[in-house]
């Protein structure tokens, strides 16, 4: 008999009984478990746990979810239940400097990164070209204060429009209001051209040069209210030394932010973090 293939997800109050209860129903409905991951915070109680796991083909998504009820309700448990056959569309934002968005467009291109980009949006023409021969849309909506607003509302409706689920700032110059990010919090990930909290501003490469650092990185995480203050994702370093120019930092840092924005793009769609108040759990 084919499977089809789910992810799991779900929250709640730490206590006795929760993993046995949930595994016990997927038992019943004949799911083969292939992955598990959980997690105890302590200084919250929360439980957190990842399960992705094999259903008869005859199952529906909702007859899963179904089946998931008593113990939700017994336990209070949170939960997300995504269907691996999907491919998630996503809208990738950029300015002028395109490393992440071309990376993100590679990994996606040769499958490493399941999604479909539904829409480039920028607020320069510099990255039309390569986004067009990749025979997705992309609008340049150049951003000032008089038309912030309707630059929003266009972008918002974009979204409902494509059905996309994740918004990738992919080094994406123009900072969205706190109404914006509070509308889609949790589904707009942004790449910090630094290892936080450090370096913030204009050219944090420069800063760092001038500061003699020996290792420089850069973070993935999502946005919020709070300017480059969200859950981080994902982070990376790499050592620098003092033969190395403001030139040679600028690269090392294009290309941790590529890796560092791929993978957190990836944890995300594959339903592997969990946002922990500012914190995130990814399993």
């Amino acid at each position: 008999m084919a499977n089809r293939f789910y992810v799991l997800s779900l929250s709640c109050t730490d206590q006795p009984g929760i993993v046995a209860a949930v595994t016990t129903e997927l038992a019943r409905i004949g799911a083969n478990i292939a992955e598990s991951g959980q997690f105890w915070d302590r200084e919250s109680n929360q439980f957190f746990m990842r399960i992705a796991f094999a259903a008869p083909s005859h199952l529906t998504r909702e007859e899963i979810a179904e089946a998931l009820v008593g113990p939700s309700r017994k336990y209070a448990i949170r939960t997300t239940l995504v269907d691996q056959a999907r491919t998630p569309r996503i809208i990738v934002m950029v300015s002028k400097f395109d490393h992440a968005l071309l990376h993100l467009l590679y990994q996606i291109r040769v499958g490493w990164l399941k999604a479909e980009v539904a829409a480039v949006v920028s607020n320069h023409e510099d990255s039309r070209r390569a986004v067009e021969m990749e025979g997705i849309p992309y609008h340049c909506w150049p951003v000032t204060k008089e038309n912030k607003q309707e630059r929003e509302r266009e972008l918002f409706a974009l979204v409902e429009s494509t059905g996309a689920e994740l918004i990738v700032l992919a080094r994406y110059m123009q900072v969205l209001s706190s109404s914006f990010s509070e509308r889609l919090a949790g589904r707009i990930i942004n790449i910090h051209h630094s290892f936080l909290p450090s370096f913030k501003g204009a050219k944090p490469y420069h800063q760092a040069f001038e500061r003699g650092v020996k290792l420089i990185g850069a973070t993935a995480h999502y946005v919020t209210p709070d300017l480059d203050e969200g859950p981080i994702i994902e982070q990376e370093t790499e050592r620098v030394n003092h033969a190395m120019t403001a030139e040679d930092f600028v690269a090392t840092g294009r290309d941790i932010e590529s890796r560092v924005l791929a993978r957190a793009v990836k944890h995300h769609l594959e339903s592997r973090v969990v946002i922990n108040g500012h914190k995130t759990v990814v399993f």
